[in-house]
């Protein structure tokens, strides 16, 4: 699991250059109105990945910020080892592949935190994390809002320059302990923290703005404990702006 590594020395001496290219590319043109923005911190883990669990840890210390939306998602590639991930699915590898093109890289590794849809840098590396973040965090973002109405969601974008996004719906448990009982981590239980275990394509958004339902809401956020909104640039894989939204209390 070494090619995180050998990113991490490529992002010491080039982060400021990477920066700068981020804002002169994206001109802040997506306005917030009065809250935090959320800035969308997506580690992409495996539980077959020996170097993982640092990772895991602090994406769950993340979690816990609430200018943060922060999501672990699970990987099938390394399930080859002897360990299949129960949390992983394909289409969560064709995510990161994905990011891996637009990012140009040429490759996929665990623990790879993905800030924002613009920048990664490995997982465990935490000093470079929070640069990444306190760095994108003035980047505005689309004000993207949510309101439950009965059994449903109704997710407000408002109108920014014209771009061809796609609008993700996300759920999330808070966390999850697991024994390992095969392949690097065996013998270990390792806690998995806002592990994600749907995410679709639920809208498209081009610029105008769109009011955009979330089909069966509640039942889909049931037995879960949060979910989200993403609204995600198809040409840069950027993320536009972000809604948390809450399961309805228990009655």
């Amino acid at each position: 699991m070494t090619a995180g590594r050998v990113y991490h020395r490529y992002m010491n001496g080039s982060l400021k250059a990477l920066v700068i290219a981020i804002f002169l590319a994206f001109p802040a043109t997506f306005a917030a109105a009065g809250e935090k923005p959320l800035t969308v911190v997506e580690l992409f883990t495996s539980q077959g990945c020996s170097s993982c669990p640092p990772a895991d840890a602090y994406l769950g210390k993340l979690a816990e910020r609430s200018d943060i939306l922060a999501l672990s998602i699970h990987v099938d590639y390394w399930d080859y080892i002897g360990w299949k991930d129960t949390f992983a699915k394909p289409e969560y590898g064709t995510r990161q592949r994905k990011y891996a093109q637009k990012l140009g890289l040429g490759y996929v590794y665990t623990p790879q935190m993905v800030i924002q849809g613009m920048a990664h840098t490995t997982g465990s590396d935490k000093d470079t994390v929070e640069r990444l973040i306190g760095d994108l965090k003035g980047l505005k973002r689309l004000d993207v809002t949510a309101l439950r109405e009965g059994d449903s969601f109704n997710v407000t974008v408002p109108a920014g320059d014209p771009e061809e996004a796609k609008v993700l719906f996300v759920t999330y448990d808070a966390r999850h302990d697991t024994v390992i009982r095969r392949g690097e981590n065996s013998g270990h239980t390792l806690s998995y923290y806002n592990v994600v275990r749907e995410l679709s394509e639920i809208g498209r958004w081009t610029g105008e703005a769109a009011k955009i339902p979330v089909p069966d809401a509640s039942a889909r956020l049931a037995g879960h404990d949060g979910g989200a909104v993403l609204v995600q640039s198809k040409k840069t894989g950027r993320i536009l702006g972000a809604v948390k939204l809450r399961p309805a209390p228990a009655s």
